[in-house]
């Protein structure tokens, strides 16, 4: 798509360094020297100063870095409780994380937690973000402690560090460390369907209690369980940049 200009009607979308500074990458003039240093892409295109773009339609990138512009874009950070579900509905009656947060506007989960795996979790109606977060080509981090039976060995330890064979495939290397007695810190950024339980179930220590306590660069340990809050701007915007592609 071109990118139209300044000097064309204005019903051809606003001033891009406009549309930077109000999704909060940084001041006019900031923006500015950005648009200039070739740094800024609209719908894959490099900018310049002077373009337009219509927020709600164009893809704005900064150093690879995509960011979101639509005005009902929202992305809350949950504390999962064992025993709910990740799904919008359950037939057997269990509650649901949507039903944890507000019905206006919809959300959906990015990624799952297991039933009874507690711990944070991203909801959004951003589907670009959802995507990259959960595609594991992206390498997106999440932490987890796991309560297990036993100590695991330095042996079973570096096994989890460099990937361990299930049934579909072997997993990628990890990050796993013995916090205390029966605790397991392991930081994965695959998205296999109960992943950790299986990892730990393979090296002969079954997962007794999981709670997954970072996803990339969010940390919130203040956040009860079932409670949940938006994202402030500035998380938003660590998160793009943690899932940039370079």
């Amino acid at each position: 798509m071109t990118v139209p200009f300044l000097d064309e009607p204005s019903d051809e979308g606003e001033r891009l360094q406009k549309v930077m500074a109000r999704m909060g990458i940084g001041s006019r003039r900031v923006n500015e020297e950005l648009i200039e240093a070739r740094r800024v892409r609209v719908n894959g295109e490099v900018a310049v100063l002077g373009a337009r773009v219509k927020p709600e339609e164009d893809e704005i990138a900064v150093d690879g870095v995509v960011y979101s512009s639509l005005p009902d874009t929202v992305t809350y950070l949950l504390n999962k409780p064992s025993g709910v579900i990740t799904s919008a509905s359950d037939p057997e009656g269990r509650p649901t994380v949507v039903s944890l947060v507000p019905d206006e506007p919809r959300v959906f989960s990015v990624g799952r937690l297991d039933f009874d795996t507690e711990g944070l979790l991203l909801m959004t109606n951003d589907g670009t973000l959802a995507h990259r977060l959960t595609h594991p080509s992206f390498g997106i981090e999440k932490e987890y402690l796991a309560h297990i039976q036993g100590n695991p060995s330095r042996g079973v330890l570096r096994q989890l560090r460099e990937g361990i064979e299930l049934e579909d495939g072997i997993t990628a290397p990890a990050q796993a460390s013995l916090l205390g007695p029966g605790l397991l810190k392991l930081t994965i950024h695959e998205g296999r369907n109960r992943q950790v339980r299986r990892m730990c179930a393979a090296v002969g220590h079954d997962v007794q209690r999981l709670v997954r306590t970072r996803i990339g660069p969010l940390v919130d340990p203040q956040l009860a369980p079932g409670a949940w809050r938006p994202l402030e701007q500035a998380e938003v915007l660590e998160l793009q940049r943690a899932v940039r592609t370079g």
